[in-house]
């Protein structure tokens, strides 16, 4: 039998619900639309501390340059 190396540390919901100074219920539903990955323990969720992590890195990136620039100038005049 192989032995895994988990080194992720786990977080309650009321754990994520604080670090990120949201309710419990956004965190559910971050959980549930797979925003944030979880793991069901019996009747309670453990979120990685990464998953966490990787959420806010996602949210805080910059808009990607590939949208179209709707505001430019075109140099007419109203």
């Amino acid at each position: 039998m192989s032995s895994a190396n988990f080194s992720s540390h786990f977080l309650t919901i009321a754990e994520v619900a604080a670090a990120m100074r949201v309710s419990k219920m956004t965190v559910y539903r971050l959980v549930k639309s797979h925003a944030i990955a979880a793991v069901r323990v019996g009747r309670s969720f453990r979120v990685p501390e990464e998953a966490v992590n990787d959420y806010i890195r996602r949210a805080t990136e910059p808009a990607t340059q590939d949208q179209p620039d709707d505001k430019k100038d075109d140099g007419k005049t109203d």
